[in-house]
């Protein structure tokens, strides 16, 4: 990262420190601990939307506005078991994905209020020897720029790089405005739309005093490409120019697929690396079947080559798996940067 520790925040610079001192845990899946809930359509709604004209079930974003108690319990049972860094519920509240649900008007309520309730409760388990941290977790969209919506139609599009960026733009808004330290770009299928919601940080850091570092994670199939044909080398190389913080790898197909493209992005990247894989491969029934400490072991290779610098995971796990994670790591350096 070329940012000087002179031009960042102190949060920032206290992360980086972290960094170079620790192996950093983020946290497990929102949505997972959200599925064992067995909500129904009337837990989502709320008061505003009793007479919403559609389904708005499995909307796990609009829970920040309706149900905070459910998403800061989640939050302080991953901090418990020893995150470093929790995520905001905001993963599709963006206003192209919400449209899925009606509710693309909300984008800035649910990320500024998505980002207050992890804030608050970080702030409760912060300490000096233990600082923690709140990234802003800013999904893939439900629509990608390098696909056609029409099969035979190479270039018809849904959508346009501009729309993008002002989707993006009004959900960077409002996890900024809620005191987020870290902009996570995650689960990354198109590189595409990764630089549009990198242009929309940059048109809001445009606008403010205060700059933060941003968290790029891409999702790869069991060819180390992801979803849009890039190369791991074509994701890092493309979105250099962002001088993130982190690059990464999330989602995909668990911990064990992805032992050797974390070993390439290390030898390739000049930045911290972060790797928080799924617990596996769900069965036919929805469910992961590789348990916390089989995850824990996966990881512990990487962390013993010293080629990572935040762990933690997606898919599938849980705060017990979490606790695994951050039990093992404790034993080992970070990977070492010279340059950021």
């Amino acid at each position: 990262m070329h940012l000087l520790l002179s031009d960042m925040s102190s949060r920032s610079q206290l992360l980086i420190k972290q960094l170079e001192q620790k192996i950093l845990i983020l946290d497990g899946a929102i949505g997972t601990m959200i599925q064992q809930l067995n909500l129904v359509e009337k837990e989502f709604r709320g008061d505003l939307f009793v007479s919403h004209s559609q389904n708005i079930k499995g909307n796990y974003d609009i829970l920040n506005l309706y149900q905070p108690e459910i998403v800061k319990n989640i939050y302080k049972q991953y901090l418990e078991a020893g995150a470093d860094i929790i995520t905001t519920n905001t993963f599709n509240a963006n206003s192209i994905s919400q449209t899925n649900y009606g509710l693309e008007n909300h984008i800035y309520e649910i990320n500024y209020k998505g980002a207050k309730l992890a804030c608050s409760v970080a702030a409760e388990y912060n300490t000096p020897a233990k600082p923690r941290f709140v990234a802003g977790s800013i999904g893939p969209t439900s629509q990608m720029l390098s696909y056609s919506i029409v099969v035979n139609n190479p270039i018809s599009k849904g959508i346009t790089f501009d729309m993008l960026v002002d989707s993006y733009y009004d959900q960077v808004r409002g996890l900024y405005d809620g005191g987020i330290n870290i902009f996570l770009i995650e689960t990354i299928c198109d590189i595409q739309n990764a630089k549009a919601a990198i242009s929309a940080i940059k048109r809001l850091y445009s606008q403010t005093e205060n700059e933060m570092p941003i968290i790029l994670s891409a999702t790869i199939d069991k060819a180390g490409r992801i979803l849009s044909g890039q190369t791991l080398e074509d994701f890092y190389v493309s979105l250099k120019y962002s001088e993130a913080l982190s690059f990464g790898l999330n989602c995909a197909f668990g911990a064990e697929y992805l032992k050797p493209y974390v070993k390439l992005l290390s030898k390739i990247s000049s930045t911290f690396i972060t790797v928080y894989p799924n617990a596996g491969l769900p069965n036919e029934f929805g469910q992961y079947a590789q348990s916390a400490t089989e995850m824990a072991n996966i990881i512990e290779e990487l962390c013993g080559a010293g080629l990572v610098n935040i762990v933690g995971g997606c898919c599938g796990t849980t705060p017990e798996y979490i606790a695994a994670i951050a039990n093992m790591t404790a034993k080992y350096k970070p990977r070492k940067v010279f340059k950021y």
